[in-house]
């Protein structure tokens, strides 16, 4: 059995772990519904769309998705390497799908940092600070004298964040079926609120996927 489910990103914290103290994510993590599955027969791929929060009004082209089956505030689908048997449209599933030390990878969209120069956004060294030089944070020669325009690709300054991330790898520290919690060891992308999808380590999704960047010490 495949385990996916979406959730909601709460805050950090720690918990008291073998004499140790674990940071975590606490993530509201469901109850979410089945809306819709897919097949290889009839879409020629396999999935299956999840339905998860609650909004006042949706869009008609939603709401189309859905039927009858609540006001879902997404509506996000997880494509599975083949069909799936053992769930209908209409079935839950909550938090406790997941158990205590699953390795999950955990995609969501992190906090964007607006308009950032080249040192900050990719991670350029300084030039030097030494004999008067007076640019110190500039990235330097764009380019050659052919061909003569700037080619594509190059780093440059521009908007950093705001972007699909996915950490992988992530172990689960412990589940709270009654409040519908999940709390995973380490940091994930985005600020509170953030809608996240999970998925047991291995059911990757399918297309490019980013790492997320690591700290620098």
């Amino acid at each position: 059995m495949y385990k996916f489910i979406l959730g909601k990103k709460i805050g950090m914290g720690q918990i008291y772990k073998d004499n140790k103290v674990v940071p975590v994510t606490v993530i509201e993590a469901g109850p979410c519904v089945v809306t819709n599955i897919k097949n290889s027969e009839k879409e020629k791929y396999s999935s299956v769309q999840l339905g998860f929060g609650e909004k006042k009004k949706i869009k008609k082209p939603i709401f189309g998705q859905v039927r009858k089956l609540g006001n879902f505030r997404v509506v996000k689908e997880f494509r599975l390497p083949e069909d799936v048997n053992y769930l209908n449209v209409g079935s839950p599933i909550r938090a406790d799908i997941f158990n205590e030390g699953d390795m999950v990878n955990v995609s969501g969209i992190n906090k964007g940092k607006g308009f950032q120069g080249v040192i900050k956004r990719h991670g350029f060294k300084t030039l030097p600070r030494t004999h008067g030089h007076p640019h110190q944070r500039q990235p330097g020669s764009i380019g050659c004298m052919t061909p003569q325009r700037v080619v594509k690709g190059r780093r440059m300054a521009g908007r950093m964040g705001a972007e699909r991330v996915m950490v992988k790898n992530l172990s689960i520290a412990d589940v709270d079926l009654q409040n519908n919690l999940i709390a995973i060891v380490g940091g994930i992308p985005g600020r509170k609120g953030t809608i996240l999808e999970i998925r047991e380590a291995g059911l990757t999704r399918l297309g490019s996927v980013r790492k997320f960047p690591k700290s620098k010490k």
